[in-house]
């Protein structure tokens, strides 16, 4: 196993279809379209300084228009009892009013995928919620087939999986290893990452409030990362990267918690595990693209001093197994 630390980014790239049972599509375009226009510089920020990432992407977004959307939908669409979380009704709503840019993006599947370092992954077709009523195991399994059907059509293997939301079911993990998944992104050990279907106010004020205040380590050691057989390898995240905050001094507390932790990593020799959306540079691009040019920097810095390495979830897959 290594000796040395690394670093492991993870992006949930959705643009719609992860939100829009919480936000009106009307109001979002501008937010949408900045999300399109920051990818390539993101990608451009990863090339310069060797960044390896995982993109786990919602099958949907592999299809180039609404005629192919309707072509490809699962065998077993899920049943929520909450008809709302449904990606497949709302699509079937909006589907009139194109919303092209919004609903696909190919190219930048393309794109990231081209990009050396960047692995392409799953994020379910339909941003499938595991923890929910109504849905079921072989309605996962359709949907999952469904992903890796769209992905392989234009040469994309899919090893790596992100479940929408955070929402593990352990039971579904067979189901990913049955389908070829190697890796899943799970939840840290915090209590409050417990049950993220949870609505509860004090696991969301911890959540919050963990991004600038110290609730414990972040990091792990390699040895965390234990595949077990008939199982996909699952890699516990360690921190998210929230959104430009509107407190300056917020702001800055939050990138020095981020610095801090990759420090320990560095040190220690341990994984260190960042994630985020692309849509959370939406709203303010140009202040998260500083952000995470300052955190990269950073990163750099560990690298030359400590031997810092960049990895993502494939490659450190394939080390641990």
């Amino acid at each position: 196993m290594s000796k040395k630390g690394c670093l492991v980014i993870s992006l949930d790239f959705e643009l719609i279809w992860g939100v829009f049972d919480t936000v009106e599509i009307k109001d979002k375009t501008e937010y949408f379209l900045n999300t399109r226009k920051v990818i390539p510089e993101i990608l451009e920020l990863f090339k310069r300084s060797s960044i390896h990432a995982t993109w786990a992407s919602v099958g949907m977004l592999f299809n180039n228009n609404w005629t192919e959307w309707n072509c490809h939908r699962s065998k077993q669409e899920p049943r929520y009892a909450n008809s709302k979380l449904s990606s497949y009704l709302y699509g079937e709503s909006i589907q009139k009013f194109d919303f092209r840019d919004i609903c696909f993006a190919p190219e930048l599947i393309k794109e990231i995928y081209e990009t050396n370092g960047q692995e392409m992954a799953t994020h379910t077709y339909s941003h499938y919620y595991c923890l929910e009523q109504g849905q079921g195991k072989e309605s996962f399994r359709q949907d999952l087939v469904q992903a890796i059907a769209v992905a392989s059509k234009i040469g994309i293997e899919l090893k790596s999986l992100v479940f929408p939301r955070n929402q593990i079911k352990q039971e579904y993990l067979k189901v990913c290893e049955s389908l070829g998944i190697q890796n899943v992104r799970s939840n840290p050990d915090n209590w409050y990452w417990k049950d993220t279907s949870a609505s509860g106010l004090s696991s969301k004020i911890a959540r919050t409030a963990d991004a600038y205040v110290n609730l414990g380590k972040k990091s792990y050691p390699f040895s965390d990362l234990k595949a077990k057989k008939g199982f996909p390898l699952e890699q516990k995240a360690s921190r998210f990267l929230r959104p430009v905050e509107g407190n300056s001094s917020l702001r800055k507390l939050k990138l020095k918690r981020i610095k801090s932790e990759m420090t320990t990593a560095a040190k220690n020799a341990e994984v260190y595990h960042l994630w985020w959306h692309p849509h959370n540079f939406g709203d303010q691009p140009e202040e998260s693209l500083l952000d995470l040019s300052e955190i990269i920097k950073h990163f750099e810095f560990l690298r030359t001093k400590y031997g810092f390495q960049s990895f993502n979830m494939m490659e450190l897959g394939n080390k641990v197994i």
